[in-house]
């Protein structure tokens, strides 16, 4: 079995109009109007297999979304190869289509005026699912997210989080092999982030489909991806496991331990992060954190100790000041 999205040297460079202030540059532009070239995407590659949840990072402007739109077919790449399912998603084939759902948090599908029960029977119809089908599907996916008292009201008045659930739950409602989701959890409370994570997950073991997933919410990453794809400013810094994101970037790690005995001085052992009478944590390089583990725990009457890495928010964070000194 081939890759679910195939990405080659993707390219996209919108072209901006550029005026400088007042009435003079005004009447200026009605006659001849300045363009600058703004490159989005440049050189991205990168494959998907079946059935992987790949987290897609990068802070605002890097091109995610960017990104996103070619793989799901709405905007053209300038150069370069894209193949989602076999199919090239700009040629918008209805067996594309059918296979396919693109989920983005501050974008609705749903007609504005309409309860989602109603465009839920409309995307039935254009999808072409069985009628016991879509009811089973339909009924599952309101009892797992909560949508019993969402589904009969108006789109236009659902808050930012409940437009986010009925839109998840319509995007799925044909059983997409491939999912792109751009926020999904933005404008939920923290007890119905897990809860989308979760119906997330499931989804992704019974029915084996990709997905790649934006979000600003760690968590959500952590949550769901084992791998990540780092872009920033149109080019991707990083592509592998989760947990090689700290070897690669942070370089360090954390060290605490618990001990009666333990000295005021530490300095020998490491950067002094926390310290209590008992407790203390220090920082120290990757390579030493054996060795200096080994050392306190030989000098002192240790109690507890714990070796962990960096917040992936940390780690991240260096991985996009990376790419602003590569740029």
């Amino acid at each position: 079995m081939g890759q679910s999205v195939h990405v080659e040297q993707l390219r996209r460079v919108f072209k901006v109009p550029v005026r400088q202030p007042g009435l003079k540059e005004s009447v200026k532009a009605l006659f001849k109007r300045e363009h600058k070239e703004v490159v989005a995407v440049d050189g991205v590659s990168f494959d998907l297999n079946p059935g992987e949840v790949v987290g897609f990072l990068g802070p605002n402007g890097a091109g995610k979304t960017t990104t996103l739109k070619m793989l799901s077919g709405l905007l053209y790449p300038d150069s370069g190869t894209v193949e989602v399912l076999g199919h090239v998603p700009y040629k918008r084939e209805r067996e594309f289509l059918k296979r396919m759902a693109l989920v983005m948090g501050n974008r609705t599908s749903l007609t504005w005026d309409l309860p989602p029960l109603d465009s839920y029977l409309l995307l039935r119809t254009i999808y072409e699912i069985p009628h016991a089908d879509f009811e089973r599907r339909r009924d599952a996916y309101v009892e797992l997210l909560e949508l019993e008292e969402l589904v009969t009201k108006p789109v236009r008045n659902l808050s930012l989080g409940e437009r986010m659930k009925v839109e998840l739950a319509a995007a799925l409602l044909h059983r997409p092999d491939v999912i792109f989701l751009d926020e999904p959890t933005i404008g939920l409370d923290l007890t119905m982030q897990r809860r989308l994570r979760r119906f997330v997950l499931d989804y992704n073991k019974e029915n084996g489909a990709t997905v790649l997933l934006t979000s600003h919410y760690m968590a959500d990453v952590v949550a769901l991806a084992e791998r990540v794809i780092v872009i920033h400013h149109g080019r991707i810094l990083y592509d592998g496991d989760l947990s090689g994101l700290s070897t690669r970037f942070a370089g360090e790690k954390t060290i605490t331990i618990t001990a009666a005995d333990m000295p005021e001085d530490l300095a020998g052992y490491g950067a002094l992060v926390d310290r209590t009478a008992d407790r203390a944590t220090i920082r120290v390089a990757n390579t030493d954190a054996s060795a200096v583990a080994a050392k306190l725990l030989s000098t002192f009457d240790v109690s507890d100790v714990t070796i962990e890495d960096p917040p992936i928010e940390d780690v991240i964070e260096r991985v996009f000041a990376s790419g602003d000194d590569e740029a």
